[in-house]
């Protein structure tokens, strides 16, 4: 028997096929601490070995840092270009928000030269709730159209973090403007809220990608950062629910993780990574849910806990310092 590889799903009307697992690429501009580029390649390296196809940047991370590093990483992979799905964003900088048609379409460039790509397979908006949404309906996703037109990109989405900027577009462009979307912190083990809005996004055709399954590290041993929104009274729940995992000999993360992957509606979880430790954990925790299952009976232990505080998500405009 073949060695078992990650699940690919379809992305909405798309054509793509996703990896299961993502490669949040933010972590290799440093956001989260130091990363040598050897490291940084070392990650990108064996996740491609290990079936991950899909690579999501941004030029906001670490200031178009991850950008340039992933560039470089996937180009020393050696393989054909068809054979990585990358997605990019557009309109949030390291110098503030700017979704204006000429910033956007001067910000592909500048990000492909990065990339050292000749086309991203995405582009998306992102953050979009820091803008205003009906410059995004009238102004920046018209713009995205035309570089999809110059074969700049081949695929359009939008992200943010509050569901409701989703349904608000969606509602006010022509079927097909949008293919994907982008949500973040809302299907986790303290927060699915995303669930009731997959019918919808299926209705309209477009993909879904979640990402932070760990709730920007809440549901870690850990626990999140200290600039983390999250409430006293949430990031305490997520503690005595870290805490009840290890007293069991049991990892909170890998648990989280196999839960936001078991809804195959949403066609991959992108997980932040930067060394090939992470990287052989989170596919190894994907493998062994497809073969052996979850740990129901811990997850339903730290369900009970994370109960008082279900669904609570903070609002968004913190800056990641």
């Amino acid at each position: 028997m073949a060695a078992q590889t990650l699940q690919l799903r379809p992305l909405g009307n798309t054509g793509l096929n996703l990896s299961s697992v993502g490669f949040g690429a933010s972590p290799l501009g440093k956001v989260f601490g130091d990363v040598s580029e050897q490291d940084a390649f070392a990650a990108v390296r064996e996740a491609f070995r290990l079936g991950v196809n899909f690579f999501d940047t941004s030029p906001y991370y670490g200031g178009t840092l991850s950008e340039k590093v992933l560039g470089k990483a996937l180009k020393a992979l050696g393989v054909p270009r068809d054979q990585y799905i990358v997605s990019t964003k557009c309109g949030r900088y390291k110098e503030g928000f700017d979704f204006s048609a000429e910033r956007v379409t001067k910000s592909i460039d500048e990000s492909l030269e990065r990339l050292q790509l000749d086309y991203v397979d995405m582009l998306q908006c992102h953050d979009i709730e820091f803008g205003s949404l009906d410059q995004i309906v009238n102004e920046t996703l018209p713009a995205l159209l035309k570089l999809k037109q110059a074969g700049k990109i081949r695929f359009i989405g939008i992200t943010g973090l509050p569901l409701g900027i989703f349904t608000y577009v969606l509602d006010r462009v022509p079927p097909g403007t949008v293919d994907i979307i982008l949500s973040y912190c809302h299907y986790s083990v303290n927060d699915s809220t995303l669930e009731d809005r997959l019918p919808y996004l299926k209705s309209k055709g477009v993909g879904v990608i979640s990402a932070s399954p760990l709730s920007m590290g809440l549901l870690t041993e850990a626990g999140g950062p200290e600039w983390h929104p999250a409430s006293s009274e949430l990031k305490a729940a997520c503690r005595a629910a870290a805490d009840h995992c290890k007293g069991k000999g049991k990892n909170i993360s890998k648990l989280a993780l196999q839960y936001s992957l078991e809804n195959t509606d949403i066609s991959s979880i992108l997980v932040g990574m930067k060394s090939v430790k992470e990287v052989e954990e989170n596919i190894a925790a994907a493998l062994e849910l497809a073969t052996a299952g979850m740990d129901e009976e811990t997850l339903s232990e730290i369900t009970d806990i994370l109960k008082p505080v279900k669904n609570q998500t903070w609002p968004s405009g913190i800056q990641q310092s």
